[in-house]
This record gives C-alpha cells, sequence and structure tokens, in this order.
C-alpha cells in the first residue's frame, strides 16, 4: 500500500519560514514527480511547486517563485518545501502528491496518483 505523509506544519509568525516534509512508504519518488499543493480556507487547492525526484527539474508558478524552494533527497525518499518569508495568506493545509509528468502537476494536480493527508501551516500576523 503507498502512503504518502506529510509533516513540519504548524503556527509560525509571519516574516518567519517554514521547513515541511513529504516521505512515502510501498513506493520510490525517485524518476517520478513529486509536488507540493495547498488549499486554504474557502479557495480551491492550488499548485506550489512539482519536481523530477533525483532529476533535479523543477516548476514553480508565478505567485510561488519568490518565497518556495522545493527539493528532495533520494537518500532518504524525501520531499522538501521552504517557504521563506512566510506570509498570512500562506495558512493553508499543505499537500504532497505524486504522479508520472509534470503535467499532473497542471490544473490543481488534478493528474497526481497518489496523495499525503496534508499537514496545515498556520500564519500568525
Amino acid at each position: 500500500e503507498v502512503q504518502i505523509v506529510e509533516s513540519g506544519g504548524g503556527l509560525v509568525q509571519a516574516g518567519g519560514s517554514m521547513r515541511l516534509s513529504c516521505t512515502a512508504s510501498g513506493f520510490t519518488f525517485e524518476n517520478n514527480v513529486v509536488g507540493w499543493f495547498r488549499q486554504a480556507p474557502g479557495k480551491e487547492r492550488e499548485k506550489i511547486a512539482c519536481i523530477t525526484f533525483g532529476r533535479g527539474k523543477t516548476t514553480y508558478t508565478e505567485s510561488t517563485l519568490r518565497r518556495f524552494t522545493i527539493w528532495d533527497d533520494k537518500t532518504k525518499n524525501t520531499l522538501y518545501l521552504q517557504i521563506e518569508p512566510v506570509e498570512p495568506e500562506d495558512t493553508a493545509v499543505y499537500y504532497c502528491a505524486t504522479g508520472t509528468r509534470h503535467e499532473d502537476c497542471a490544473d490543481r494536480g488534478s493528474g497526481m496518483q497518489y496523495w499525503g493527508k496534508g499537514t496545515l501551516v498556520t500564519v500568525s500576523s
């Protein structure tokens, strides 16, 4: 059984930084596309960034390029996301998901195959 698990969420003050992690059991991320998405209260899910795991190719959106960084660690089968500086509008549930192509990341990740349950990030102003 494939399980995707996000961690690292919590309460953070605006202006600070937040690092999220995503691991998988029953599945190896390498050579697959893995990405971060988020859903804020009352809003639709949106893509943050995706990466071809172990290959370095990344895609961001126009709004996430400046403050978000995605990277991976093959030795740990783990995906990371750094947000710096965090802003109050970053309050959301952050999800990790995996698919086979970068195109799977588009359209709010509708093509991604496996999803985690999410980790909540709350930013205080």
